[in-house]
């Protein structure tokens, strides 16, 4: 059935085990934001301000980001990978893709951030893994950062990380994926620039809870394998969900202004 007629699509756990293990974590505020360094609450800031002006480029041609991935595709399916083929930045070796697939909650569907092997640092090593699922390796190797859950109108609304078998990602652990989230940068005009450069923001200006979410998935995942012995915690089926988040871009952005106005009346 196409999408469109089940529009709106769920960030799910797939049982109620995983709905009393994972949490919706608060967002953050001005007072959690201030411990920061000034230089990170700029670039912050800087990335609130190009959100804002790529949505409000978007909205004066009545498109949004989700309906520029949509465009010139077809039928909206289920599952399928919007724009077809993903969107790979060949040079900072970054990539996207949209799409929907449950729909039992307030979203429309998501983007899927990734980072393929050429942008990441020689040397680095994904999680110790003893199960007999195949990994993406090598050149192959990528890492999943989160998806970002859309609202019908358009907007992001949520952040989330999740298992392993989600996005066949490669899994490295949470502190090395936190030092390639300064790698993610969509310099592309495909499918839309709008799009990208408001993708690649959302990215920074919500760092400080997307290093909190990659934190709250080891944690997940370490306490699922504790409460299933024996089970392939990374394939897990009834795991799919890790860590989850609202956000509200507004209230990032005036979280940040203030946390930066509350240091220069220190200074």
């Amino acid at each position: 059935m196409p999408a469109r007629e089940a529009f709106a699509v769920a960030v799910n756990c797939c049982n109620i085990a995983a709905m009393m293990t994972i949490q919706n974590m608060q967002v953050e505020t001005a007072q959690h934001l201030g411990v920061l360094p000034r230089s990170r609450l700029e670039q912050m800031a800087e990335a609130g301000r190009t959100v804002k002006e790529m949505l409000r480029v978007l909205n004066k041609s009545s498109q949004n980001m989700v309906g520029q991935c949509l465009a010139n595709q077809g039928t909206f399916y289920e599952l399928d990978h919007y724009p077809k083929g993903d969107v790979y930045d060949d040079q900072t070796h970054s990539q996207y893709y949209y799409h929907a697939h449950r729909p039992d909650s307030g979203e429309h569907g998501h983007f899927h951030t990734f980072l393929r092997a050429a942008g990441m640092p020689k040397g680095l090593k994904p999680v110790p893994y003893k199960g007999k699922a195949k990994r993406p390796e090598g050149k192959d190797a990528l890492t999943h950062f989160v998806a970002i859950s859309m609202d019908r109108p358009g907007n992001p609304i949520g952040l989330f990380t999740t298992n392993r078998w989600v996005t066949d990602e490669t899994f490295y652990a949470a502190e090395d994926v936190i030092a390639l989230l300064d790698h993610y940068e969509m310099d592309l005009t495909y499918p839309c620039l709008a799009t990208n450069r408001a993708l690649s923001a959302v990215m920074r200006l919500f760092r400080p809870q997307i290093e909190k979410l990659l934190i709250e998935r080891d944690k997940t995942m370490k306490n699922w394998a504790a409460m299933k012995p024996g089970v392939d915690v990374y394939e897990d089926r009834d795991l799919e969900v890790t860590s989850i988040m609202d956000i509200n871009i507004d209230r990032q952005i005036a979280a940040v202004e203030k946390a930066l106005a509350d240091l220069r009346n220190v200074a």
